[in-house]
């Protein structure tokens, strides 16, 4: 791995971990078309950047978060937040190995069909009501909630994107399109926790992380940078618009990408 490999890997891994384009869908095509074949283990450790940008960004929120349980008792987007990422935590720890080892779950089509099928519905998902929304993830209930966990976990299969399947079932269950985003960023933090921790825990893994700090470094100070550049914009251009443009980008994207492939 070099370090221009590491920084390419860092923007793409920055830029579209919280743009709803899939984060793991780029990675594939960039190791299909042009890395070549990158370690999982080093994909995963990205999440490190990527994590660091979520936390900073949203501290103000996560210390309000805090005082609403200890002050307040109202524990509504607590238990919201908890209730959605139990799905995904669950099936990710349970199916980590045969997602990162099944040729079907990794093919480069399956990928595409995933771009384009969320790109489709992105773009009919402006076509839900904005302005009686719900403003906040605390006001869903706890089946919306599960809902929106429930579709967290197709982010599982590449091409899905994490924030795009919560975004979009945040706007599903009757949030408008940036208090969609925020709870989408708020639910990612504890799945996020929970990759990095597993990471830190296997005592082979925290060997690769020994050998390969330097590259992992540049990659993740990389991937940090495009993060929270990518949050910002994302909730500024979510509160004037809606999904349309990223459902196009998807499906123009896949059209590429299907070409690329039948070219091969």
């Amino acid at each position: 791995m070099t370090i221009f490999e590491a920084i390419v890997l860092g923007l793409v891994q920055g830029l579209t971990e919280f743009i709803p384009v899939s984060s793991s869908g780029h990675l594939l095509i960039f190791q299909n078309f042009l890395l070549g074949e990158v370690d999982h283990l080093f994909i995963q450790a990205l999440d490190f950047g990527t994590l660091a940008a979520l936390l900073i960004y949203f501290w103000p929120k996560l210390k309000d978060l805090f005082l609403q349980v200890t002050k307040q008792d109202d524990y509504r987007l607590a238990r919201n937040i908890l209730i959605t990422s139990i799905p995904a935590g669950l099936l990710g720890l349970l199916l980590a190995d045969f997602i990162q080892t099944n040729p079907f779950i990794l093919s480069p089509y399956l990928t595409v069909a995933m771009l384009a099928s969320v790109g489709v519905l992105m773009i009919l998902s402006d076509m839900l009501p904005q302005k009686t929304a719900r403003e906040s993830g605390s006001d869903l209930s706890a089946r919306r909630s599960l809902f929106i966990g429930l579709a967290q976990s197709l982010a599982l299969i590449p091409g899905v994107s994490r924030s795009g399947s919560t975004i979009l079932a945040s706007r599903v269950m009757g949030l408008n399109p940036k208090a969609a985003a925020e709870y989408s960023f708020m639910v990612s933090i504890p799945i996020m926790v929970g990759l990095v921790g597993k990471l830190l825990l296997k005592p082979s893994d925290r060997q690769y992380l020994i050998d390969n700090a330097g590259v992992l470094l540049v990659a993740n100070l990389t991937a940090f940078v495009a993060a929270l550049l990518a949050i910002h914009f994302l909730l500024s251009y979510l509160s004037k618009h809606g999904l349309s443009i990223f459902g196009y980008y998807r499906i123009a994207l896949a059209t590429v990408v299907l070409y690329l492939l039948l070219l091969q």
